[in-house]
């Protein structure tokens, strides 16, 4: 007879495309029928189900009611009861809920994730937050986190025994991120020349990314510049506005979100990453993935991730005066004769990079093998 599959159930914030999310779809597909899943969404947004693999071994539950903490503790009881799962697996601050509602009932097979922080707590951190985080982490068998930087503050600022925090780095698909070579054909239909250097950025429009201070450095960064970002939400219409002005108007495209970005990333010559706070960008793998050179603010992981060859289009963070540093970085990037030999040596470099540290394959090894661990506790 065939072994029961264990039962996972996920606690997400929110299950809408994005780094954690993508990662926990194409974990699902690369775990096969080894495991079945159940997936909550407490804001009740679900959009990254349609990117799970056909046939899956997924439910995706129906969502509370919207309530406070407290209400949503004791419905996550109920639920967890009634479920009944092998192992339940939190996500960020708002699953902080489920682990404590797990705690409650005394179930200690919980792994809970950490990924990073949104805008409020990009520079700094709530005391409430970290005061919950000291007295509720340590109920669950394993805190898995992306990034150097997020092992450090779980072992400092939250007091988590280090054998307790597992470091497992984002990884890629190397397949699916072909060499960027300007994809003319894709360029026409946005309406970008198509012998126009381009600069190009991924990721959800929303204040922490802070994809206003990229149209800044991009305009910055000189005339001429066409500028491709891909991704959508609430900063939107800001944005539209800003790239409407003058010194951007008719160079900036909006292409919304994909969900398959590879062939974007074929489209650029230049990458940024111009956000407040991150950890271990996926979007920025899978444009070293695709060869292109990076220039960056200097958060999280980001400089341990990149080859150091590109240590110096790092831009600390530094108020408005970012913009202006990530614009010259930019330049260096894209104007001169020399430009195109520097591009084509940091692609090569982010690459081999990659293809040496960040692949799926090692990636979901690590997860299967923490999940069995939590299953045998």
């Amino acid at each position: 007879m065939k072994p029961a599959q264990p039962h996972l159930l996920h606690v997400f914030p929110s299950f809408v495309p994005g780094g954690m999310e993508m990662r926990t779809v194409n974990l699902i597909g690369g775990l096969g029928d080894e495991l079945r899943h159940s997936i909550l969404s407490l804001d009740g947004r679900t959009t990254a189900a349609a990117r799970l693999p056909d046939g899956a071994p997924v439910t995706i539950l129906p969502s509370f009611p919207k309530a406070g903490s407290l209400k949503t503790t004791v419905r996550l009881r109920g639920l967890l009861r009634d479920l009944a799962p092998d192992l339940v697996l939190t996500y960020n601050w708002a699953g902080v809920d489920a682990l404590l509602a797990a705690r409650s009932l005394g179930l200690h097979r919980v792994i809970h994730h950490e990924d990073g922080f949104d805008a409020d707590e990009a520079q700094s951190f709530k005391r409430r937050r970290v005061i919950a985080r000291r007295l509720l982490l340590p109920g669950a068998h394993r805190l898995i986190v992306p990034s150097a930087r997020l092992r450090e503050i779980a072992t400092g600022l939250w007091r988590l025994p280090a054998a307790r925090v597992t470091l497992i780095p984002n990884g890629i698909r190397l397949d699916a991120f072909p060499p960027a070579d300007g994809h003319p054909e894709l360029r026409r239909r946005l309406g970008i020349p198509v012998d126009a250097l381009v600069v190009g950025a991924v990721g959800g429009l929303r204040p922490v990314k802070n994809y206003l201070r990229f149209l800044e450095a991009c305009a910055a960064a000189g005339p001429g510049l066409q500028v491709l970002l891909v991704g959508d939400g609430d900063d939107r219409a800001a944005l539209e506005a800003r790239a409407a002005a003058p010194d951007l108007a008719g160079r900036v495209h909006l292409a919304g979100y994909q969900a398959d970005p590879a062939p974007f990333y074929r489209a650029m010559d230049v990458f940024a990453l111009t956000s407040d706070s991150e950890q271990m960008p996926v979007c920025l793998l899978e444009a070293m993935a695709a060869r292109l050179p990076a220039v960056s603010t200097d958060v999280g992981d980001v400089r341990s991730v990149l080859p150091r060859e590109q240590a110096p289009y790092l831009v600390p963070l530094d108020g408005p005066a970012t913009a202006a540093a990530l614009g010259q970085r930019i330049a260096e990037l894209v104007r001169g004769p020399e430009a195109p030999a520097i591009r084509e040596r940091l692609g090569r470099l982010n690459r081999q990079r990659v293809e040496e540290s960040f692949t799926f394959h090692g990636m979901c090894a690590a997860y299967r093998e923490a999940y069995r661990s939590a299953l045998s506790a």
